[in-house]
């Protein structure tokens, strides 16, 4: 009940920012992150267990707070950038609220990586894998949205110069799929609990739900109230493509009878 209860929360919130500005839009902007981190983590806990869905969220954050601390300061992997003060307290010249969207966003793309993984190979070393390359595509396909929005806002600026897309460095891009794929790939790696061993395929409906919901309201709010199609496009084109791949996969696997027995679903579980 309460993840789906903050999902919604979170999407009320993300209806409203288009319509607010100034410190409203970053007001929403913060309660937006904490609303979609309180669905990610309240499924976590639930599918996973409360210690498990608290260290994966330490990790995730953690991860995201110290790509983002040397990014700052050497310029890599990421370009050279600088934060502005709209997104309130930070670490480490880092604003609090930027680790915890990468955790908001990690957990999802976990789930969509695994997912992926299972359909894909069955080696416990090319799962994981493959887990951590379609958690970090996620994660960067999300950010083709994100960075040309909060830089619209004047929450960062780039000063990197050298081949851009929509206006933001493609070097961003690579940073983003080089730290989204070990971010991922740390959290598969968390050992798994006896609760994930009996959890049922309809576990992943939050997360996949929030990772849906982030891809077409994205694609809808830069064609409909930011005039930017460029970023529809290339957001859309990336993480659609992504949760287009997972359906047909699960569609596949579903019509080849793959998860028909029990023992095959204790397999698989338990090799993630």
């Amino acid at each position: 009940m309460l993840p789906w209860l903050a999902t919604a929360v979170a999407v009320a919130l993300q209806i409203t920012y288009p319509l607010t500005s100034g410190d409203r839009r970053a007001a929403v902007t913060v309660l937006s992150v904490l609303a979609f981190l309180a669905a990610a983590v309240s499924h976590a806990a639930a599918v996973h267990g409360p210690a498990w869905a608290a260290a994966a969220t330490a990790l995730a954050a953690g991860t995201g707070l110290l790509a983002e601390s040397v990014g700052l300061r050497t310029g890599w992997p990421f370009g050279h950038y600088a934060y502005g003060s709209a997104l309130g307290p930070d670490v480490a010249r880092v604003p609090v609220v930027v680790p915890l969207a990468w955790a908001m966003m990690g957990l999802p793309a976990l789930v969509l990586g695994r997912r992926c993984a299972r359909s894909l190979v069955r080696a416990p070393a090319a799962r994981w894998a493959v887990t951590a390359l379609v958690g970090g595509a996620t994660l960067t396909a999300w950010d083709l949205f994100l960075d040309p929005q909060m830089v619209a806002e004047g929450y960062w600026a780039w000063s990197s110069g050298g081949p851009a897309l929509n206006g933001i460095p493609l070097s961003n891009a690579a940073g983003w799929l080089l730290v989204g794929t070990l971010l991922t790939g740390a959290l598969a790696a968390l050992p798994a609990t006896a609760r994930t061993a009996t959890a049922a395929p309809s576990a992943d409906r939050v997360p996949m739900a929030l990772l849906g919901w982030t891809c077409a309201s994205s694609v809808l709010a830069n064609l409909a109230f930011f005039g930017r199609p460029g970023v529809a496009l290339a957001g859309g084109a990336a993480m659609g493509s992504l949760l287009g791949l997972t359906v047909l996969l699960g569609r596949r696997d579903a019509a080849r009878g793959w998860a028909g027995t029990a023992r095959e679903r204790d397999l698989a579980r338990s090799e993630l």
